[in-house]
């Protein structure tokens, strides 16, 4: 008995802080691609880039040369957009890997952008995920960014785990393995990505300010630094799709999330988010009019 109980709350304990089942898996609800050039291009640094023979996944890597980026094909107008993705263990500082949505070539200094980036570490740190969501944006450092961070419930070096994004006309939601850890509500049309995007992942160097605010920088002692994709998952209509062309559902009601979602929604909040950029005191609100609605 007196083995038992601890070992007991032991159990209760880790059950408590397990991945809740969200009830709705967009991640297997959609087939993927066949094959990476049916959906996608190289972008740059395609000696940093390596297709397998079945086309079923990329690995993409950074040395002190370069590092590498692939983009859609086509844009689109909104769509679940998704990839099961592998990340480096050890030292990763000042190391960005990216899987996001933006126009910044469509538009430049005037973009939208839907990121999810995963910024790189020391060791025994955890890698940070970031979320952030660009409205008509600028690159001369006037951009709006909507940041919210996380640390995630597993080790993401040590296989591939899915991350989603679903772009509808009303909403944002962000996924980690089918969990929405972030929903980002149309509140204004200033607020609100409208324009098509297009798809794009990356690996590049951000020491100036990726790891700890540029604390760590990236140290080429350990390249090269890779970044491995794959079950890509590209479902959206296109700028020229005919209106019988619908959003991706977010649920099983369609649009929005069920309350299963959101109580995991809920969960991921509560145990992983280090960062809301709603709550900083130092951010100045009256440009994210979104924050106090």
């Amino acid at each position: 008995m007196d083995l038992f109980l601890p070992c007991l709350l032991f159990v209760m304990l880790h059950r408590g802080n397990a991945q809740p089942s969200p009830g709705y898996y967009p991640s297997y609800r959609f087939r993927p691609l066949r094959g990476f050039y049916r959906g996608f291009n190289n972008l740059w640094g395609p000696e940093h880039q390596s297709v397998s023979g079945d086309q079923s996944s990329v690995t993409i890597w950074l040395d002190r040369n370069s590092g590498s980026g692939f983009k859609s094909i086509r844009p689109f107008r909104n769509g679940y957009f998704g990839a099961s993705i592998k990340l480096q263990p050890g030292y990763t500082a000042g190391v960005i890997t990216a899987f996001y949505l933006s126009n910044n070539q469509a538009h430049p200094g005037f973009h939208d952008e839907v990121d999810i980036e995963f910024l790189g570490t020391t060791p025994g740190k955890p890698y940070t995920l970031q979320t952030n969501v660009y409205v008509r944006g600028s690159g001369d450092g006037n951009i709006i960014g909507r940041e919210m961070k996380f640390h995630l419930w597993f080790d993401p070096t040590a296989g591939f785990h899915n991350y989603g994004i679903l772009w509808s006309p009303n909403e944002i939601i962000f996924f980690v393995d089918d969990v929405p850890i972030r929903q980002y509500p149309r509140k204004s049309a200033g607020t609100f990505p409208q324009r098509p995007m297009w798809l794009y992942g990356s690996i590049w160097d951000a020491s100036s300010w990726a790891t700890e605010d540029g604390k760590y920088r990236a140290d080429y002692r350990y390249q090269p630094f890779v970044a491995r994709f794959t079950r890509f998952i590209v479902r959206g209509c296109s700028p020229a799709a005919p209106p019988r062309c619908r959003p991706a559902p977010s649920s099983t009601y369609g649009a929005g999330l069920s309350r299963r979602q959101y109580a995991a929604m809920g969960w991921a909040q509560r145990h992983f988010m280090v960062y809301n950029y709603c709550r900083d005191p130092k951010r100045d609100h009256s440009l994210t009019p979104e924050c106090r609605s």
